[in-house]
């Protein structure tokens, strides 16, 4: 766990299955995701591009270290998590950057979840191939 003596703001994100706690902390822009770079923890560029939203929308890009746990899901929704953490920790940062954030939404947290597999379909909705012989 990341210790600092610095103030830092924190807040928790959650996208499907994944749960990220994300702690902001003045700085360069260093983001650290589970002990690793985002370089080396995210290697779509989308995904990075994800994470880094809140702060284009709010215009504070290198003024915080982000320093991210992450668990649970795939990488798309880790990083889905990271940015909702994100956001609702830029809002315990400064309350004048809620309007935007929540303009862009950003601070709700996407209700979709995988939907369950129904007994007699091989998946959720797929059913076997129908055959009249």
């Amino acid at each position: 766990m990341y210790t600092s003596a610095k103030p830092y703001f924190y807040g928790t994100g959650r996208r499907k299955k994944s749960v990220a706690r994300v702690r902001i902390v003045p700085g360069s822009g260093a983001v650290t995701i589970n002990g690793r770079d985002i370089d080396d923890y995210f290697g779509l560029d989308t995904l990075k591009l994800i994470v880094n939203q809140p702060f284009a929308v709010t215009d504070t890009e290198g003024k915080f270290d982000i320093i991210a746990l992450v668990h649970g899901g795939g990488f798309s929704g880790q990083a889905g998590a990271i940015r909702h953490g994100l956001a609702r920790a830029l809002c315990a940062a400064d309350e004048n950057f809620r309007p935007a954030l929540k303009r862009a939404g950003f601070l709700r947290r996407d209700p979709r979840m995988v939907e369950r597999k129904k007994y007699g379909l091989k998946k959720a909705r797929r059913a076997s191939q129908f055959s009249k012989r």
